[in-house]
């Protein structure tokens, strides 16, 4: 398998909805994981604030703010560019200015989104237990319109690739799995 220039597979759906799999699956094919989300908690940390779901968005926020639009995508540029695969997978985009950026700097770049009801995502998000996952339906809603304002919606709707999880886990990953499988093809020579 060989693919000529490094093939970037951005991730982006709403929390909870299950972009977590992907994630996995892409780890056990050896890719490295390069997680948006990981940056933002960094900076939370960073600024002596504690992962709760409100510092987290407020620092997400206050990131673009301050550095602009792309501000996660350049921290995370380091990261694709040291990994020791030519398959990278970025978890966790939110704007179509961060899709802009990555095309930008990789030709080979595909975009799969991951959708699921709003009462499935905080359902898990309840199970995960993560600081930054909300305790009620008033703090989830609070983070979804924070990330559908970055324009995670956007992101959604003109991906190169849609995943519905709404059946059980293990049909969820039968499809992650077909979905990345075509990815790597459709670029290896």
């Amino acid at each position: 398998m060989k693919i000529e220039k490094t093939l970037v597979i951005g991730t982006a759906g709403m929390p909870g909805s299950g972009k977590a799999t992907l994630k996995i699956l892409a780890e056990t094919k050896g890719y490295p994981v390069v997680v948006m989300g990981d940056e933002i908690r960094e900076e939370t940390k960073r600024r002596g604030l504690a992962p709760t779901p409100e510092n987290i968005g407020k620092i997400m926020l206050q990131i673009r703010e301050e550095d602009g639009p792309t501000a996660v995508v350049k921290r995370c540029l380091p990261k694709i560019e040291n990994a020791d695969s030519n398959i990278v997978l970025v978890d966790g985009i939110r704007s179509i200015q961060e899709v802009d950026e990555f095309k930008k700097h990789y030709e080979n770049f595909v975009l799969v989104a991951v959708h699921s009801s709003p009462e499935a995502r905080l359902q898990r998000l309840s199970k995960r237990k993560r600081s930054d996952d909300p305790k009620g339906w008033d703090v989830f809603r609070e983070r979804d319109m924070r990330e559908l304002a970055v324009g995670q919606g956007n992101v959604i709707a003109l991906a190169d690739h849609m995943i519905v999880n709404e059946a059980t886990y293990d049909e969820f990953k039968v499809k992650c799995r077909e979905v990345l499988e075509e990815i790597v093809k459709k670029w290896t020579r």
